[in-house]
């Protein structure tokens, strides 16, 4: 599982967040590893099991509001409830005053306290699709990452293929290209896996006899994408190494293989000369888009073989 702390996480949101930095200016260090962005209204009247460490808690106008009609002791001692949670910080939304007992106590925990004009329910959404993204548990896969017909295409097979050669014949027939050589892949929900290309890549694919390209220079902004959901993985393999199994025409089963627990469809293509592999790899795509609409053209043949076949007899 991947980490961001405090400080980076304040970097990177607090333009869009229109934050500011009020107090515990000493808990940047401090890590967040969940996207879960919390209201603490239970924290503070005493029910810390409902409250988890390391996260962020946002206070709106019902926590100020609240926090307000307590005495001075009490609301201190509901702050220090809150607290005493190992929070990583705390946002103090809708544009509400700070109250002295809330920096003060920020202050002595080293928690990060900031401010935002934004309404709780925005900020919240906004934050935790962010941290989504940033604590997503990742992975690194060797390939070529395109966006094929909309879909995330992942081509993957043994160095010198061709991968690179297919990736940059698909560019030219108006497909994007995500990332060669080296892929970031994050699962940013329970069945959702998307590709990234780490920043030092952006925008080349290195072709063997040409040596680096940069994509976008060749063929324009639109040949490139930074992200995409993965949706296929397409598998080069030559043709006299495949196993006779899997040469199988009329096989029905669809393969599958693992990124990051979430079963992605797979297809192999065998490489033999004179196949026009791009063409292949578009159908190949565009029999995807088939199949998740429950249309199987191998089983509608072996259905319409089997009906012949009772025919004659």
């Amino acid at each position: 599982m991947a980490q961001i702390n405090v400080t980076e996480l304040f970097k990177q949101t607090r333009r869009k967040l229109k934050l500011k930095w009020i107090a515990g200016l000493d808990g940047g260090i401090k890590t967040l590893n969940s996207q879960a962005v919390t209201k603490p209204s239970l924290a503070l009247i005493g029910h810390l099991n409902f409250v988890h460490p390391n996260r962020v808690q946002v206070m709106g106008c019902a926590e100020m509001d609240y926090l307000r009609s307590l005495p001075d002791e009490e609301a201190e001692r509901s702050i220090a409830n809150l607290y005493s949670t190992d929070l990583a910080a705390v946002i103090v939304a809708n544009g509400e005053s700070v109250p002295d007992s809330l920096i003060s106590a920020a202050n002595e925990q080293n928690t990060p306290l900031f401010s935002s004009p934004l309404r709780s329910p925005e900020l919240m959404d906004i934050l935790s699709h962010f941290l989504a993204q940033a604590v997503a548990e990742t992975t690194s896969v060797h390939g070529v990452f395109m966006e094929v017909q909309g879909f995330g295409a992942l081509i993957k097979g043994d160095a010198a293929i061709g991968k690179s050669e297919l990736a940059l014949e698909l560019i030219s027939r108006g497909h994007r290209l995500i990332a060669d050589d080296i892929v970031d892949f994050y699962r940013i929900s329970p069945e959702r896996i998307e590709g990234r290309c780490p920043p030092l890549l952006q925008d080349f694919l290195e072709v063997r006899g040409l040596g680096i390209l940069n994509i976008r220079a060749l063929f324009g902004d639109n040949s490139v994408k930074p992200t995409k959901p993965l949706d296929l993985i397409i598998k080069l393999e030559m043709a006299d190494k495949q196993a006779p199994q899997l040469l199988d025409r009329l096989s029905v089963k669809r393969q599958h293989e693992e990124v990051l627990g979430v079963k992605i469809s797979k297809i192999r293509i065998p490489i033999a000369a004179g196949r026009n592999i791009a063409v292949l790899v578009e159908v190949a795509i565009r029999n995807h888009m088939l199949l998740l609409r429950g249309i199987n053209a191998t089983k509608q043949f072996t259905q319409r073989q089997q009906r012949e076949m009772k025919k004659i007899k």
